[in-house]
């Protein structure tokens, strides 16, 4: 599907909402407002809606200066950071199309990502990001100009023309709306809902990304339906909230709670420094509204049991007997959708004073009001944890191509080891036969980028969007996923097992950071295990445990005992078929670079299994 670059001239102005004209409007009636918040030499530096809609506007200028026109795709490759947002809304401005790529891509997915995008311009931010690019700038040809932020490293020892610096990018912004003041203003008004505003590469975990196009309609739906409509958060989100931007922008999950939040209802984005200091930056912030996939809240949990470990017998006994107590509330809040009782409130608010105020200031989540899960399956466990402590927490669930938008665990109508019910205005089904999860509404994407046989595929004849997952009805208004329809197991025996709830029962131990079920076609199930470094390697230093690596610790007969400890434990939950009969314990931790996980920290199974070969064989061999 290729885009329509229609003609600017004679063209009928329009008043079309976007993400663009709600900043705009937004500064023009609270100008001295904060947006936003980011850390420079370690001072917060505050970003007003003004200064907001002032940065938009010169590089939408620039853009216009160097030639972007009407879907021309224009990436963006850097960390959460001001200029990100910046380049974001000011590519949706002059009718661009904003691609982005994870930090973490390395230079053969960035040559992908560029060259099937066709980007004409590159915002890169860093050295390290502009390498990338230099080094596959030969495989884009469409490539014409690479901007970069931080100039430390390259302004002095690189000499290529296309490489531009951001000030010099606002100096001919600022050159190009002296001379053209409406030029901006003149491209927003002829913007139409069907304009794609963005393309969001999906994972790749079963071969390469496909560009998922967005456009400017579906976005505006899913600021109505998640914002606006109160989809989540009760109340809905506003300009009292604070949110910590901190996963890759690029992913439509955070693009959702970062730009459009923050656009939409005004909520104040503070950008975390890096994602080693979320921690940190999560205690100085105290955000109301906290988003995280499955593998953040595992690993808030995991450092909970760290720090409880290498506390004093005193504090130790006391914590662990309000974390106790903490799992009663949340057995209750389990049991009334997510309402407190008498008891429940009179529980916490004594817990409160000796012990839930102190975790939560810690833990940076002292005044959220409104926490979610999404991206990915989680451990009810750890959902009931959070909940128990005072953490609102809400499974949800959406995908790239429906805008994020299909269900949400609603305040008060929670149900635990569900992802909700249906937005309102959401169309869901589940196919009979195959309990493929089906959803329809306006917020459907336009097609995949250059795949019209892939579009085809997910998108019916008569609208529907195939997700890929398998789901089944809770009591008739929540929807439970039980795993993708890709990675369902069928043993030798004809059993069909989904392998993410083992997955997820295992990786609720703070000791397992990562599982991987096997099975397909084979007698009996096993698993390739990874051991969270942080707290195995904690539990071993205090019983006197020497080790040097990751692979020297995983090696350990004292850790294999520890794991299966765990695996035994697991398997008592499940019917004995889905037992994990053996299993191989990962001598590395999995890595995004190396080809085992997606940027989005999603294991690639079919290159674990082909990566670890000798050790899935091994667990099959007769013994």
């Amino acid at each position: 599907m290729t885009l329509t670059r229609g003609q600017e001239r004679g063209q009928e102005h329009t008043r079309t909402t976007t993400i663009v004209t709600r900043v705009r409007d937004r500064a023009r009636a609270t100008p001295g407002r904060v947006a936003m918040r980011e850390k420079d030499l370690g001072i917060w530096q505050e970003v007003t809606w003004a200064g907001y809609w002032e940065n938009v506007q010169l590089v939408a200028h620039a853009l216009l200066a160097l030639g972007v026109g009407p879907g021309d795709r224009v990436a963006v490759h850097s960390e959460n950071r001001r200029e990100w947002l910046y380049s974001d809304l000011a590519i949706v401005a002059v009718r661009g199309v904003t691609v982005g790529l994870y930090p973490t891509n390395p230079p053969a997915e960035v040559a992908y990502l560029l060259s099937h995008s066709g980007a004409k311009i590159l915002l890169a931010e860093d050295q390290e990001q502009v390498d990338k690019a230099l080094e596959v700038a030969e495989r884009c040809p469409d490539l014409e100009r690479i901007v970069y932020v931080e100039p430390r490293g390259i302004r002095g020892h690189y000499d290529d023309p296309r490489l531009m610096h951001w000030d010099e990018l606002l100096e001919i912004g600022a050159a190009h709306r002296e001379a053209h003041p409406d030029a901006v203003e003149r491209r927003m008004a002829q913007t139409r809902s069907g304009d794609v505003a963005t393309l969001i590469y999906t994972s790749g975990t079963t071969g390469p990304p496909k560009g998922v196009m967005l456009t400017v309609g579906n976005i505006e739906y899913a600021v109505q339906r998640l914002v606006e409509g109160g989809g989540f958060a009760s109340p809905p989100p506003s300009e009292k909230d604070l949110t910590l931007s901190y996963l890759p922008l690029c992913h439509v999950a955070e693009r959702a709670f970062t730009v459009w939040f923050n656009a939409a209802a005004g909520v104040q984005v503070n950008f975390a420094e890096s994602i080693e200091t979320v921690q940190a930056n999560l205690r100085e912030v105290q955000p109301t509204i906290l988003f995280g996939v499955p593998r953040i809240w595992e690993k808030v949990l995991a450092g909970v049991e760290i720090r409880l470990e290498s506390a004093s017998p005193l504090k130790r006994a006391v914590t662990r007997f309000w974390l106790r107590v903490a799992d009663r509330i949340g057995d209750d809040l389990v049991r009334t959708g997510g309402t407190h009782t008498p008891l429940t409130r009179t529980l916490y608010a004594i817990g409160w004073v000796f012990c839930y105020r102190a975790l939560r200031e810690r833990l940076g989540m002292r005044r959220v009001r409104y926490a979610a899960s999404g991206a990915a399956p989680i451990a009810p466990a750890v959902l009931k944890f959070f909940m128990g402590i005072g953490v609102a927490m809400h499974e949800l669930y959406g995908m790239s191509e429906n805008t994020a938008v299909a269900t949400g665990n609603r305040p008060g109508r929670i149900k635990l080891g569900t992802v909700g019910e249906p937005h309102e205005g959401v169309e869901l089904r589940i196919d009979e036969t195959t309990g493929e999860i089906l959803t329809r509404h306006p917020g459907t994407f336009a097609g995949y980028w250059r795949d019209p046989r892939a579009t085809a595929e997910v998108i019916d004849a008569d609208g529907w969007l195939h997700t890929g997952d398998v789901g089944e009805w809770v009591d008739g208004t929540h929807v439970r996923i039980t795993d993708r329809m890709k990675d369902i197991i069928i043993t030798a025996g004809g059993k069909n097992i989904a392998p993410s709830e083992i997955e997820n029962a295992l990786k609720a131990s703070p000791y397992i950071k990562e599982a991987i079920v096997i099975g397909d076609r084979r007698k009996y199930l096993t698993a390739l295990i990874g051991i969270e470094l942080d707290t195995v390697g904690e539990w071993a230093r205090r019983r006197g445990l020497p080790y040097t690596t990751y692979r020297d610790l995983s090696e350990k007969p004292q850790v294999r005992e520890l794991v299966q400890g765990i695996v035994n434990g697991v398997n008592e939950r499940f019917a004995r078929v889905e037992g994990v009969k053996r299993f191989a314990l990962l001598p590395k931790e999995l890595d995004h670079e190396d080809g085992e996980l997606t940027a989005t920290q999603k294991v690639k199974r079919s290159a674990i299994t082909r990566l670890f070969a000798d050790l899935v064989e091994g667990m099959y061999r007769e013994r």
